[in-house]
């Protein structure tokens, strides 16, 4: 015996712990009398005074043999463990290791719940096996959910699943249900009233996603919460018809992009919607337009598309604008910067834009000619912007020419023909005739000793520009006379928009994937055959390199010199 003890009063102020698993699975379903013998019983276990199961009985004043009979059962159920009876000794065992020994079942107790279980099965021909109902009544002893309550859950599942309806699924559902605490009629006839409600919005998002297979349990589960997250039924079906074909999986991705924006009627998800679509459309068009390839359009709607649009450029002006930046190398984020240079200048509607490019046109025109003349000049924004400026000087595209001319010779013609024609305004020379002859000293300047290996280079790049060129018209020559063919054309339309499909399809509906490719093989071979009837090939559409090694560059992939060139 310890040295140490509680006192009587300190004993009196302890509490006795009762598991939860003991409220949630047995009280509920055992009389007043085993509840009181096995709390006290168990309070008993704490103190250190002798009481035997005499004293028990008539402290709670139910005889013995109804006592013995109590301990007993909950042997049976693996609470206690009956040391001896005689005198009686009782072990106490955690409920949360009980595993409850099978209880004898008594017929009369559920001849009522079974002819009206085997009623309900018969209406569709099914039968249980008499294994199954046995589990199914020691599930009613063992959890408390009321017999009318498991008709209601058995009466779900046959709705549910017909002739395929098995012991297993009813069981299981019951079991979800006693988990939330749903045991009475009541609370389960709610519960399913919810899955009811959602069936018919769920069969049509289902239809319109083409998922052909009857909802499941998970399925409903997927709904629930997406609505409980405040979505409206409708919208999430519109959601479903603008994928048109996928898996709840696309559908939610779908239904997180409007739920971070707060959209969640079905006006507001219609309005997103089309705007999304047009402006997926839109990041697609203007994509193949600057030669880009985009997997996901999502981040370019948000980046670029919506600030776009909301600015007020229209479809048509945008593809005007992307075709004037594919001239000009531009990306995503270069062809950006353009729009916000022009927005900031004011040059936002249709007739400005058209005047803008139109303008462009004409600079990279007179930078062609001028390239054709003095060599290495490139076409970019500020060559571009540097011809834009000679035009504002009132300068004709003659006299820029012959600025051109003039410098032909310069390490740095571009930044001479500026120099040149700086000049000239200055002092009003406008024609070529009024030009003065300029002394041989100040020729002789242009050509200083850092000049020189510029103007071999500059030589260099202005041949293999030629040929280049002159690859790249044959092939346009060669597509405008195959467009002529209503065939080719219809044929070259449908593999374009086959692949934009075919972008789009692997980010929003994988499965749709090897459809459109079968589509696009279709359109390419319909293409290939009115090339051949036109004597045309793919490669006819490419351009033809005088020399294979280096593409008319002047340069291998290793980054050597090609012996192409004439000189080498």
């Amino acid at each position: 015996m310890s040295f140490a003890a509680f006192s009587k009063d300190f004993t009196a102020n302890m509490f006795t712990s009762v598991e939860n698993q003991f409220i949630t699975k047995y009280l509920p379903q055992v009389d007043g009398d085993a509840v009181r013998v096995y709390l006290y019983g168990l309070y008993l276990c704490s103190l250190k005074t002798d009481t035997d199961a005499e004293a028990l009985a008539a402290l709670l004043k139910i005889p013995y043999p109804k006592l013995l009979e109590i301990f007993d059962f909950w042997e049976e159920c693996d609470l206690v463990h009956v040391l001896s009876r005689a005198p009686l000794m009782v072990e106490y065992l955690p409920v949360n290791a009980a595993v409850g020994k099978p209880k004898p079942l008594r017929p009369e107790k559920y001849a009522e719940f079974n002819r009206e279980l085997l009623r309900r099965l018969s209406k569709i021909g099914k039968d249980l096996k008499p294994y199954e109902i046995r589990r199914i009544l020691e599930f009613l002893e063992n959890n408390p959910m009321e017999q009318q309550a498991f008709l209601l859950v058995a009466e779900y599942c046959i709705k549910k699943d017909g002739e395929k309806v098995t012991a297993n699924h009813i069981l299981n559902k019951a079991k979800k249900l006693c988990e939330a605490h749903k045991f009475t009629y009541e609370q389960v006839q709610l519960d399913l009233a919810d899955y009811n409600k959602n069936e018919k919005t769920l069969t049509k998002i289902f239809s319109l996603l083409g998922i052909y297979r009857k909802p499941q349990e998970e399925d409903y589960e997927f709904l629930e919460e997406r609505l409980a997250r405040g979505t409206e039924p409708a919208a999430a079906i519109a959601c479903a018809g603008t994928l048109k074909k996928g898996t709840l999986a696309s559908l939610g991705m779908l239904l997180d992009e409007l739920e971070e924006k707060g959209l969640h009627t079905k006006a507001e998800a219609e309005e997103y919607l089309a705007k999304r679509q047009e402006r997926t459309d839109l990041v697609y068009k203007v994509a193949r337009k600057l030669g880009v390839k985009v997997q996901n359009p999502r981040a370019y709607i948000e980046t670029y598309a919506e600030k776009w649009t909301e600015r007020g450029y229209d479809e048509e002006s945008l593809l005007l604008l992307a075709g004037q930046a594919f001239k000009l190398g531009y990306g995503f984020e270069e062809f950006d910067s353009l729009i916000d240079s022009l927005y900031r200048g004011g040059v936002v509607d249709a007739a400005g834009v058209k005047e803008y490019c139109a303008g462009r046109e004409r600079q990279i025109k007179l930078l062609r000619q001028a390239r054709s003349v003095c060599g290495a000049v490139k076409i970019n924004a500020s060559s571009l912007d540097m011809a834009a400026a000679w035009l504002s000087w009132n300068f004709s595209e003659s006299m820029i020419l012959e600025a051109a001319k003039r410098s032909a010779g310069a390490a740095a013609p571009l930044s001479y023909m500026n120099k040149l024609l700086s000049e000239w305004k200055r002092t009003g020379v406008f024609t070529p005739s009024e030009i003065p002859e300029r002394p041989a000293a100040a020729v002789r300047e242009l050509k200083s000793e850092a000049a020189v290996a510029a103007d071999r280079r500059a030589d260099r790049e202005r041949y293999y520009a030629a040929l280049r060129q002159k690859a790249v018209d044959g092939a346009e020559a060669v597509r405008a006379r195959a467009e002529q063919d209503g065939a080719f054309k219809a044929a070259d339309s449908a593999c374009k928009k086959a692949e934009i499909e075919l972008a789009k399809a692997e980010v929003f509906s994988p499965d749709t994937v090897p459809g459109i490719l079968a589509k696009l093989e279709e359109n390419q071979k319909a293409r290939a055959n009115a090339l051949a009837r036109l004597s045309l090939t793919e490669e006819d559409l490419l351009p033809k390199y005088r020399c294979a090694k280096c593409s008319d560059t002047g340069f291998l992939p290793d980054g050597k010199a090609c012996d192409c060139y004439p000189d080498s």
